[in-house]
Parts: C-alpha cells; sequence; structure tokens
C-alpha cells in the first residue's frame, strides 16, 4: 500500500487548500481513513477521519465547520478541504489507513503517505 499525499502549499489566513491522497494496493474501499497533521516540535495529532464508506465523519475539535475530509472509492482517493485556514493549521499533512479501532490515536493507522507541507501566513 502506497498513499501520496499532496495539495499542500503556502497560503494567506483566511484561505482554502484542498488536499489529496491518492492509494494504491487493494481494498482502499474496505478501510477507514484518517488525517494528521504535525507542526514543528509537536506531536503528530489527528484532524480528520472518514468512514470506509464514507458515511460517518470524525473531526478534530479545532478544524471542526472549517475541514471538510471526503473520498472517492473509485478512484482511490481521500481529500481533505481546508477552508478558513488559520496561521495555527501550519503544519505538514499526512493521511494514513486505519485499521484499528481508535480514530484519534495514531497507534491505530498502519500505512502513512509522506506527507505535504501546509504554511498558513498571518
Amino acid at each position: 500500500v502506497q498513499l501520496q499525499a499532496s495539495g499542500g502549499g503556502l497560503v494567506q489566513a483566511g484561505g482554502s487548500l484542498r488536499l489529496s491522497c491518492p492509494a494504491s494496493g487493494r481494498a482502499f474501499s474496505t478501510y477507514d481513513m484518517g488525517w494528521f497533521r504535525q507542526a514543528p516540535g509537536k506531536e503528530r495529532d489527528f484532524v480528520a477521519g472518514i468512514s470506509w464508506s464514507g458515511g460517518s465523519t470524525y473531526y478534530a475539535d479545532s478544524v471542526k465547520g472549517r475541514f471538510t475530509i471526503s473520498r472517492d472509492n473509485a478512484e482511490n482517493t481521500v481529500y481533505l478541504q481546508m477552508n478558513s485556514l488559520k496561521p495555527e493549521d501550519t503544519a505538514v499533512y499526512y493521511c494514513a489507513r486505519k485499521v484499528m479501532r481508535q480514530w484519534y490515536d495514531r497507534v491505530a493507522y498502519d500505512y502513512w503517505g509522506q506527507g505535504t507541507q501546509v504554511t498558513v501566513s498571518s
């Protein structure tokens, strides 16, 4: 399984970005997926998650109402639409495949993309 996050960049506060994470390998549509982020000197934190069918989504409190996670199982891709970006959203963003019950714990995820940098200027 390979995950390839992309779509990051430099944006002004209040702007938007859309991250993409296409996945190789079989059975993408049977796995829950998640997005995490890691700012310099901080731990990797949960941002958003989506169930295998797309029917359920989960968000960190800090991004609720601003970020939207979605997936296209026909394209083997998970997305993260980020609106109303703030400087505190600056981080490297990672997509990952969930294999255990917990949504918010990174140990529940086995395969990780390489990360894409998001920088929000004030």
